[in-house]
């Protein structure tokens, strides 16, 4: 049973449609010259038809998610991460599991794929936002924190089989900044720490991740080999200057910059809008960020909160890794930016995030089987009082 005591973020939604209109042209942009020899007719539509299909798809998704109980959601925590570890098994069947580039992270769907490491990053937001809700006066005892540790461990074993090193980092940011924001005592955050740095090693001494990162630290000493992709990135943001080149007038996007449609969008946004577009995007996401912190801060219960904040770092933590990586901050990882990159799961799991964000937002009170804590009952009282209703 649920109360709305409000209406739902509308700023907040019409930043993410922006992002999502800007994504359209970006995508079509980066795309139209691809197929361009193909005798199909309309051949330069292709990926702009197929980006259309997973945005329309996305949009009745995060309908769906926007009209579903929060009570249900919290109910059903536990089904939700089963069927992400299935998921992510089953990228490893054969005539399931699809390989590109050396990686097998997706599953045929005909017709189209699905990434499951997407799908585990929703699952394990929601599984700490229902543990960290039930466990509010336990953060002292240790298997209160081991036991979503272990979870997310599972998980990136499987996301790190595939490999996708740069889902696994996300996963493990997120992780982190919930437990923290959920008051988890810094002596386990700190040993958990200790624990991940040889396993980090490790992982990078990979020889593919380790020239990854020589190239990252100094990409110009193999232009056209490791550094390759870096450069080409640099030289796209270094060509679009303040105004940009113009719409489509990009030169980096004929065969140069790879992954221009995906993890390198932003490059060619930069350099067809140049820095101010470029700020635009920047400031839709911090504008995602501060609205997605307002609905923390307003969440009528524990679990809805610590949900809104788990979605909100869901959504900002992946675009803030994917423009490092584009601007030669953080090593090359193939993450692609939120709202903007070619590729249905990442769009269809960022809006569910937004569906259920907004239900967050319109101040729903759901009536959980569990206790309020004294923190969210006095904010409870507090709105009441303000919009003289009872509380």
């Amino acid at each position: 049973m649920a109360e709305s005591t409000g209406r739902m973020d509308r700023a907040f939604l019409a930043s993410v449609l922006i992002l999502t209109v800007i994504g359209i042209v970006m995508v079509y942009s980066s795309t139209a010259l691809m197929d361009i020899s193909s005798a199909d007719k309309g051949a330069q539509f292709n990926y702009l038809r197929r980006h259309l299909f997973a945005l329309t798809i996305s949009l009745l998704a995060m309908t769906a998610a926007f009209r579903t109980p929060l009570s249900l959601l919290r109910r059903y925590y536990i089904f939700v991460m089963v069927i992400a570890l299935i998921l992510l098994g089953l990228v490893f069947v054969p005539g399931l599991g699809v390989t590109i580039n050396g990686a097998r992270r997706w599953i045929r769907l005909q017709p189209t794929t699905f990434q499951p490491s997407e799908f585990a990053k929703f699952a394990m937001v929601l599984f700490l936002a229902a543990h960290l809700a039930g466990t509010e006066t336990r953060r002292e005892e240790l298997r209160v924190f081991l036991k979503p540790v272990f979870v997310m461990v599972v998980l990136q074993g499987l996301i790190l089989l595939q490999p996708d090193f740069g889902g696994a980092a996300s996963l493990a940011m997120i992780t982190l900044a919930m437990l923290f924001v959920g008051g988890t005592p810094l002596r386990y955050l700190f040993a958990l720490s200790g624990c991940l740095i040889p396993v980090l090693v490790f992982l990078l001494s990979e020889p593919y991740r380790l020239k990854r990162l020589v190239a990252f630290l100094d990409p110009w000493k193999d232009p056209f080999g490791s550094g390759f992709q870096l450069v080409q990135s640099f030289i796209a943001l270094g060509n679009g200057g303040l105004t940009g080149v113009g719409l489509g007038e990009s030169r980096q996007k004929l065969s140069f910059l790879p992954e221009v449609n995906t993890d390198f969008i932003f490059s060619l946004l930069g350099e067809e809008l140049g820095l101010l577009g470029a700020l635009l995007v920047v400031g839709l996401f911090l504008a995602i960020f501060i609205r997605g912190m307002k609905i923390v801060r307003e969440a009528e219960e524990p679990f809805s909160g610590y949900l809104a904040m788990g979605l909100v770092l869901m959504m900002t933590v992946q675009a803030i890794l994917n423009i490092m990586v584009v601007t030669g901050i953080a090593p090359t990882k193939g993450l692609p930016l939120p709202f903007l990159s070619y590729g249905g799961s990442s769009l269809l799991m960022n809006y569910i995030g937004v569906g259920v964000l907004l239900r967050i937002s319109r101040g729903e009170v759901e009536r959980f089987q569990t206790g309020q804590s004294t923190f969210y009952r006095r904010r409870r009282l507090r709105r009441a009082r303000r919009l003289g209703r009872p509380a």
